[in-house]
């Protein structure tokens, strides 16, 4: 794809390094034209890191004569480069080209998508976390060196690292309250009858297309003042990071009323700096009253197992709601294959629901387990008065719960319900009020 960044064409060279194996260089490709860069070529290298270049001495000469040959802009490293081996392979590139490693690239997307003041947030706190080890190198290097601009890492500011720590604790404090206030948010749709539902997994799992599936054949404006975050659309294009916040949406599962929320999608090999930055938007699932771990089930084995294997690290730490494993893309799958990579991944993901979000195939099925995992509600009966009072109570528990029986006598209703505990316990309040109100109606009777 052609590369276009602020409107400009660019193009870079991509490169990684790995202790041993094979180098796997689609994900890093992928992230690249995610951020608006052209490849206009990619190598390899299988040895042990070195600390002058990253890569050996003589690969570094190999990248720089390539970079130098395609004209590229750029030098995309797939691996986290300290800012000595940066200068050093600065040094062999032609002058102008920008060394680019695996995280300043991934900061980079997410400084484009973020569209809300929290996202921005989250990205600016991850932009000084990142920043903030090596302003300490600069520090070190430039004390030891006793000149300014020490190996042309740039002039050192020793009130740098100050500035940095300020800011990482008033950004913190910032998303701390954002995360008070969607906490209570969550609090009062729980107490609205809605379960809290997200949806979980890696970029390009293929979430965002399930959400609309799920919530596909629901008015999404309906309620729209009870909940004015609810998005009316989720995208689900083949691009990573497309969702960088999260997306509400309504589903009807059957009884019961889900927000479901889709949130960033992890990528491999995240440092815990760069997770911590975005621990504000993983409060959706930590928070959660179900998680839906979605996985390309097209992928091989031994990724999905690493990813899985990731992705529990991340949410077990943190989160005490129910996990269901889906596996999405089975549409790409033979029924002997999705069958082969159950039984292999049985330990990780024990009884999946396999579904295409694309296609459909089986997504009733999610449905049905969505429901019934989530946290059981509870059943009430309520004998009210027929006044105005109790129909508008009888209303309100069509509204945020399940009716199973409602019948009229000439003086009363008798209404069967299940709701979740928030909702059942608020019912009882407001059934003695309407009863207390209808006593008072009562006229007494006159003494003899």
């Amino acid at each position: 794809m052609d590369g276009t960044r602020g409107g400009e064409d660019v193009t870079a060279v991509v490169a990684q390094r790995v202790d041993r194996g094979d180098a796997d260089l689609t994900e890093i490709v992928d992230l690249a034209e995610a951020a608006g860069y052209e490849v206009a070529a990619t190598l390899t290298q299988t040895r042990e890191e070195d600390a002058a270049f990253h890569f050996g001495e003589g690969k570094a000469s190999e990248l720089a004569a390539l970079v130098a040959e395609t004209d590229a802009d750029y030098l995309i490293i797939d691996n986290e480069v300290g800012p000595y081996q940066t200068f050093n392979l600065g040094q062999k590139l032609p002058d102008g080209v920008e060394v680019v490693d695996r995280f300043t690239l991934i900061l980079d997307i997410f400084g484009q998508r973020a569209q809300t003041r929290k996202a921005q947030l989250q990205v600016e706190l991850a932009e000084l976390r990142y920043e903030l080890p090596r302003a300490e190198v600069k520090a070190s290097l430039a004390k030891r060196d006793e000149r300014p601009g020490f190996m042309g890492l740039g002039e050192y500011d020793e009130s740098r690292e100050r500035d940095i720590k300020s800011q990482i604790s008033r950004i913190k404090d910032e998303l701390d309250s954002i995360a008070e206030k969607e906490e209570e948010r969550r609090e009062q749709r729980r107490e609205s009858g809605f379960d809290l539902v997200a949806l979980a997994g890696y970029t390009n799992a293929g979430k965002s297309t399930l959400m609309r599936r799920l919530a596909a054949d629901l008015d999404i404006d309906e309620n729209a003042d009870r909940h004015p975050d609810i998005a009316s659309t989720a995208e689900s294009q083949d691009k990573l990071f497309t969702t960088l916040g999260t997306t509400t949406r309504r589903a009807d599962t059957g009884t019961r009323d889900v927000l479901l929320t889709d949130t960033v999608g992890f990528i491999s090999d995240l440092p815990h700096w760069l997770v911590e930055s975005f621990e504000s938007t993983l409060q959706s699932v930590y928070h959660a009253d179900l998680v839906l771990l979605v996985v390309d089930a097209s992928e091989p084995v031994q990724e999905i197992r690493e990813k899985l294997v990731t992705s529990h690290d991340t949410l077990y730490e943190r989160n005490e709601a129910p996990l269901v494993t889906v596996f999405n893309k089975v549409d790409r799958l033979t029924d002997e294959e999705l069958r082969e990579k159950q039984e292999a991944l049985s330990a990780l993901a024990p009884n999946p629901v396999a579904v295409s979000g694309l296609t459909g195939e089986n997504v009733e099925s999610l449905r049905d387990r969505v429901e019934a995992e989530l946290p059981d509600w509870k059943r009430e009966r309520l004998v009210l008065p027929v006044t105005d009072d109790a129909m508008s109570l009888v209303s309100w528990i069509h509204d945020n719960g399940h009716v199973e029986r409602e019948e009229y006598d000439a003086d009363h209703v008798d209404v069967e319900f299940e709701a979740p505990p928030s909702v059942v316990e608020r019912a009882r309040s407001r059934a003695a009020d309407v009863d207390a109100d209808a006593d008072a109606d009562v006229e007494p009777a006159e003494t003899p």
